[in-house]
């Protein structure tokens, strides 16, 4: 009985994460790898002083050249900012909650 509980609540999980909102994904991806040093959202500051806050990264690069450069591996020009690498998913998922949150 608890083994057929905890199936059917995996099972509702994944279905649940597979049809969560990109825009949602793309939040959840850039608080877990980027948080720590921009500001993620439509209002506050980068924890991190050199880290722009997302919200205006619109001004500097093309959102949807920004896809691909995340598909191909972003590396900042500072020594403080780690590669990333998307797959092309998850690249869109970011794109599209970067999107929302432009000024």
């Amino acid at each position: 009985m608890q083994l057929t509980i905890a199936l059917l609540a995996a099972i509702l999980f994944s279905g649940s994460v597979q049809a969560q909102a990109p825009s949602e994904r793309g939040r959840v991806l850039l608080e877990e790898f980027c948080a720590r040093c921009h500001a993620l959202g439509k209002t506050g500051a980068s924890p991190h002083i050199a880290a722009p806050p997302f919200r205006e990264l619109g001004r500097s690069f093309d959102l949807d050249e920004f896809t691909v450069k995340l598909q191909r591996g972003l590396l900042a020009s500072h020594p403080d900012m780690p590669e990333f690498k998307f797959n092309e998913e998850d690249a869109r998922a970011v794109s599209a909650y970067l999107r929302s949150v432009q000024e």
